[in-house]
């Protein structure tokens, strides 16, 4: 079964809206999938761009959004889904680049950039140790986890 992933704001290679971005409201896009295949224990959601700081010349990949353990009945996060609005209870966030929880918009400070929002179907729920990991821990925690993953692109910045 094929995970989907997709957003009523933009299409998939598609102009992220600027109100989702800092130039805007600085908002999460909203995001809605499939239904994730049997088996299915937790959710994990990541934002990122791989084209920081320049798309001519990147360096660093840049976390935008690390969400993890979204229960595997969740089908959808509103547009601008925090804690207290649009976040189910029991989702962990972890770290994005700025050192913080939550979502920080699309940013770039040159050059039009690729923002990847990849959803990953695991087979456990990951455990609370984790605390508030960074990207790179959290997919090594979830790594012999993975049953499928959908992938969902939208670009922003100047050409």
């Amino acid at each position: 079964m094929e995970l989907v992933l997709k957003s009523a704001a933009f299409v998939d290679g598609g102009e992220i809206p600027t109100r989702l971005t800092c130039h805007g409201e600085d908002r999460s896009p909203p995001l809605c999938w499939s239904d994730p295949p049997e088996g299915t224990r937790s959710l994990v959601l990541i934002v990122d761009d791989p084209d920081a700081p320049d798309p001519a010349a990147p360096r660093m990949v840049w976390d935008h959004w690390v969400l993890f353990n979204l229960p595997p009945t969740c089908r959808e996060l509103v547009e601008g889904a925090d804690p207290t609005t649009g976040l189910p209870a029991g989702v962990g966030q972890g770290l994005n680049s700025w050192g913080r929880t939550g979502y920080g918009g699309p940013c770039p400070p040159i050059g039009r950039h690729r923002y990847f929002h990849r959803l990953y179907a695991l087979d456990t729920r990951l455990p609370d140790e984790l605390g508030t990991p960074t990207k790179d821990r959290l997919l090594l925690a979830m790594e012999e986890h993975i049953i499928a993953r959908a992938m969902l692109v939208g670009v922003y910045g100047e050409e």
